[in-house]
């Protein structure tokens, strides 16, 4: 390589990126201060392109890096209006997801779309889409599926750890009891071995059946 052609390849590539606010002015590699919408819909495209987002996530995402106020509500303002983002759709997918995929209750699921921002209406409404029953079968299969990995444990430790993998799943401790109980009780059965401890376990006086999204 020649030194003019070492030169060159030293002075190639862009300017470095300023700190601070400017530093959302800078996309693609090229410099646009004097609209900040422009940018502010680069970034949302990219940012939706990568996963879905809240309206209250591109916001924020704005903010960092950033774009003024009024280009960012202006720009998420459009894209609400021609549904490029929807919280409600976002939450309805999301509960779909998190719950099937994680098992996740409503309590859980509701706490995580009001960390995103979504909209108490919208969440109410994702919360409604889970069929009548949903979370009790859900509940059941995952303690099923635990329930062999603690075979050989006193009775009230096993009771302890599946009803701790409920509550940590969003379910209420009326409805892990009662669920945890049903399983130990029916292995019991099955086994020709004793439950007896149960009988002296009160059920928590806990109402979570009825309303799982405290919003």
């Amino acid at each position: 390589m020649t030194g003019a052609r070492r030169r060159a390849d030293s002075t190639s590539g862009d300017a470095p990126v300023p700190h601070g606010r400017d530093r959302g002015y800078v996309e693609g590699g090229e410099r646009e201060r004097d609209d900040p919408e422009s940018v502010a819909r680069l970034i949302c495209l990219r940012l939706l392109t990568a996963a879905p987002r809240t309206q209250a996530e591109l916001a924020a995402a704005l903010r960092q890096r950033g774009i003024p106020d009024s280009a960012a509500q202006a720009v998420l303002a459009r894209f609400a209006a021609v549904k490029i983002i929807d919280d409600a759709t976002f939450a309805r997918a999301w509960v779909e997801s998190r719950h099937h995929g994680r098992g996740l209750a409503g309590r859980a699921l509701g706490a995580e779309l009001r960390r995103k921002g979504v909209a108490p209406n919208d969440i109410v409404g994702a919360l409604e889409e889970l069929a009548p029953g949903q979370e009790l079968a859900t509940a059941r299969e995952l303690v099923a599926r635990r329930l062999p990995g603690t075979s050989g444990q006193p009775g009230p430790a096993r009771m302890r750890r599946l009803t701790g993998l409920l509550a940590r799943k969003g379910y209420g401790p009326g409805l892990a009891f009662r669920v945890v109980r049903e399983a130990l009780e029916q292995e019991a059965a099955d086994t020709g071995g004793a439950a007896c401890y149960l009988a002296d376990m009160p059920e928590p006086d806990t109402d979570d059946d009825a309303e799982l999204t405290e919003l």
